[in-house]
């Protein structure tokens, strides 16, 4: 069966995804990130994350606060924009647990805008993280204001919220939330072939859930029969990207875009 979504069926296959631009080379969901992931690695697609600040501006960054990665603390919604650039977005990346290369050199949390600005070409694998009613019809006006429908998949681990942005953007393309996407896992890991939720188009997904594997030729077959792509995440051993492959994934995302692009030439 063809794909369900136009985005799915014109992606390059097996895609190579760049899991927040490629956490473990550059400071995650920045500039940095995302244009080496492209530059350098020919990444098919970014993967990211996005909040909304307190003056209303969309912003990619993956926590609810930003104290994980940056040199300040307290949560996204709390800042404005410029609040935000005053933070640096390098200040806690270490590729090796012992230095930190990117302090001090100007690394920020950018807007969605930025980064469609600085990487006009390449598919977008977008999350919404918070429960943040009115974010979704924001988003769907910022995406269709720019003509850039076609980039992007987008949906949320929320069920409601991708819910309310299936129904701000009918027409893009959507992945399955938590909760669609464990019915349609467990039925596809028991054969079961009755069309699972039609709203949704692609399966992001882990490889493995407490041990059991999850990508298997009954989970993959079924995908199939109903259109689905499958992106897996988040993969950075060489020999599992391989093997995921090898059992017919349409995508792989990581956190080493470099690995990524040596397995697939």
């Amino acid at each position: 069966m063809p794909f369900r979504h136009a985005y799915a069926q014109t992606l390059k296959r097996p895609a190579h995804v760049s899991h927040r631009g490629g956490a473990k080379l550059e400071p995650e969901n920045t500039l940095a990130a995302f244009r080496r992931a492209v530059s350098e690695f020919r990444t098919d697609v970014l993967e990211l994350d996005v909040h909304r600040t307190r003056d209303g501006v969309i912003v990619v960054h993956h926590d609810d606060t930003v104290d994980r990665c940056t040199d300040g603390t307290g949560p996204i919604a709390g800042f404005t924009f410029a609040e935000l650039q005053q933070l640096d977005a390098g200040f806690r990346f270490t590729p090796d647990g012992v230095g930190f290369p990117r302090r001090g050199q100007g690394v920020r949390i950018p807007s969605l805008d930025e980064v469609l600005d600085a990487c006009p070409s390449v598919r977008i694998n977008l999350e919404v993280k918070p429960d943040a009613p009115g974010l979704e019809a924001q988003l769907a006006q910022q995406v269709r204001r720019r003509g850039e429908v076609p980039r992007f998949c987008l949906g949320s681990e929320s069920d409601v919220v991708a819910a309310r942005l299936v129904e701000a953007l009918p027409e893009a393309c959507h992945f399955f939330p938590r909760d669609a996407l464990t019915a349609f896992v467990l039925g596809a890991l028991q054969g079961d072939e009755t069309p699972p939720d039609a709203r949704f188009h692609v399966a992001d997904m882990p490889a493995s859930y407490e041990g059991m594997p999850l990508i298997t030729p009954e989970l993959v077959r079924i995908a199939k029969l109903h259109g689905i792509a499958v992106l897996v995440w988040t993969i950075d051993d060489e020999a599992e990207m391989r093997a995921l492959l090898e059992a017919g994934v349409d995508g792989v995302m990581t956190d080493r875009p470099d690995v990524l692009r040596a397995v697939l030439g």
